[in-house]
């Protein structure tokens, strides 16, 4: 058996970002989506940062080479910006069950890419796992959200299921491209702060040029109690959680680490239950144990 700190690193990613989709849940009920992914991008930026400083000596990679911040910096102006933009979108035009089971293309389209640009092969027990492993998460996503809302209309679902697809093609394309940018053991705080400090300058170049900073900091000012879970989610997610999720992309091939970054629609299964009394149903379990097994298969290749 080969290392498998690239797969923990992957797992660990996709419990940070369980405990993502609960600090955010609760910030995203005070002041809205949109607000809490701007805010959120520059917390973690300043994280980042500080972090790197601490730990490298400075800031920001200033050695880093220019390929590095070109195959970095698309990362994250693709995976982190345009792919999250793409996914609250379709969450609002057909629900939070068809938003995550598009998502769970991500996966596949990532070793796909993988396969065609990098070069990277998977084995036949590799691809019975993440088979598996998408297969239990989809009868998670399915069964947790029946009845969540009602059926959205035609031109909306069409949208949103283009929406979907976009955003798991972000995911998908962030990944290959951050693996491409940290070749050589280049440190991945490092490539976390170019992709961080790229989804930043993009995503808040688009919110001065269409006038809603004003807003934005306005609505922050007036309910100033979103700040914590916000700063919580921030941690969590892209500080953390994005940190972890290139250390995985680093150490085992971007198909395995992808679908095992995919596994938060499981792990808030019993977050759910507890913090927000939700019932788990019997199809929810049964995706569980599928879902674990193809983890299973994943981490005894």
């Amino acid at each position: 058996m080969t290392s498998t700190w690239g797969e923990v690193a992957a797992l660990l990613t996709a419990v940070c970002w369980s405990a993502t989709a609960v600090f955010f849940t609760f910030a995203g009920r005070r002041v809205g989506s949109v607000v809490v992914n701007r805010t959120r991008l520059v917390m973690a930026l300043i994280l980042i940062s500080l972090t790197h400083w601490i730990l490298m000596g400075t800031p920001f990679p200033v050695s880093a080479e220019p390929q590095r911040w070109l195959w970095l910096g698309l990362s994250g102006v693709i995976g982190l910006a345009l792919g999250d933009a793409f996914l609250f979108q379709a969450y609002l035009w057909v629900g939070p069950r068809l938003g995550m089971l598009m998502m769970s293309l991500a996966p596949v389209m990532a070793a796909l890419l993988a396969f065609a640009f990098l070069g990277e092969q998977l084995s036949v027990v590799q691809w019975l796992g993440v088979s598996v492993t998408l297969a239990g998460i989809a009868l998670v996503v399915l069964d947790g959200n029946r009845g969540a809302r009602p059926a959205p209309e035609k031109r909306d679902y069409r949208r949103g299921i283009l929406f979907g697809i976009g955003a798991a093609s972000g995911q998908a394309i962030g990944l290959v491209l951050a693996k491409q940018g940290l070749q050589g053991d280049f440190s991945a705080l490092s490539g976390n702060w170019i992709r961080m400090a790229s989804a930043v300058f993009a995503l808040w170049g688009v919110t001065l040029l269409s006038g809603r900073a004003g807003p934005t900091v306005r609505k922050l000012a007036a309910d100033r109690r979103a700040l914590l879970p916000i700063l919580g989610g921030a941690i969590t997610g892209p500080f953390i959680g994005v940190w972890l999720s290139l250390i995985a992309v680093q150490l085992t091939q971007v198909g395995v680490a992808s679908t095992l970054i995919a596994l938060p629609p499981v792990f808030l299964l019993p977050i759910g239950a507890v913090v927000f009394k939700e019932k788990v149903g019997m199809g929810a379990v049964a995706g569980t144990v599928v879902a674990m097994v193809g983890v299973a298969l994943l981490f005894l290749v």
